[in-house]
């Protein structure tokens, strides 16, 4: 399924690079073969559409996050000083491991629901923008969806990732509540032996916002990911039109 972006978009980003430049951009990637503007259009946002999504389904299985060191997600910097003096907290290990096990499942859990969002975005794509993406670097297609969905994307995917968040997902407690539980269990300590052990408390620290922006990290990282070997290794296109727009160039 990883390999379902190779389908098209990146056999017709390379394309780009080995072309001779011509004062049509279409008739570099349809010379003759009988395809309209159109098609060509649709092929596109079809495989854009395919890719996103492949990239999507990886981060919301299971551990899509978690386990993937390149997107996991650990506490927010603001958390340092729990994480620095956490041998003074009972239980300290656990809570944190907790935490972050439980923020890695909400991103996850929330990251199904950009799927069409990403829709939205890629199939408002013009031709011109496709042949923008196709002189492009090697995460140009991705940073094009970056640039034109990310204030989108963080508008809608916050509320459900707040969600996720309230949602019990692991032995019957949420992410904010495990959240919780460690930065009081840790200002317990600051308030009660501070001045012996030389900790402060904290400011109580919001995961909303950290968590979206992390989530769509993740997402983005993968689909750059997904770019990137596509554009080195071409292969297989699953349907008709992807077949017939993509194959007819070759």
């Amino acid at each position: 399924m990883k390999n379902i972006f190779i389908i098209s978009f990146f056999s017709f980003l390379l394309l780009g690079f080995t072309s001779c430049v011509k004062d049509n951009p279409l008739d570099i990637l349809v010379p003759d073969v009988g395809l309209t503007e159109e098609e060509v259009a649709n092929g596109l946002k079809e495989a854009l559409t395919v890719g996103t999504d492949t990239s999507v389904s990886i981060v919301s299985s299971l551990d899509g996050f978690y386990k993937d060191d390149l997107i996991k997600i650990l506490l927010p910097p603001e958390a340092n000083t729990i994480i620095e003096n956490i041998s003074y907290v009972p239980g300290g290990e656990k809570l944190v491991s907790d935490v972050i096990l439980l923020l890695n499942r909400s991103a996850e859990d929330a990251a199904k629901e950009a799927k069409p969002i990403f829709v939205n975005v890629v199939t408002s794509m013009t031709i011109e923008d496709a042949f923008s993406i196709l002189q492009g670097e090697d995460t140009s297609a991705t940073y094009y969806l970056k640039k034109n969905s990310y204030s989108q994307l963080k508008e809608l995917f916050q509320p459900k990732i707040n969600v996720s968040l309230n949602k019990p997902l692991l032995a019957g407690v949420s992410t904010n509540e495990a959240w919780n539980t460690l930065q009081t269990a840790y200002n317990t300590v600051a308030n009660n032996g501070g001045v012996l052990l030389g900790i402060s408390p904290i400011t109580p620290i919001s995961l909303d916002e950290y968590a979206a922006n992390k989530a769509l990290y993740g997402l983005f990282s993968k689909i750059a990911i997904e770019e990137k070997s596509i554009r080195k290794d071409p292969a297989a296109r699953v349907t008709d039109l992807l077949k017939k727009v993509f194959g007819s160039v070759f």
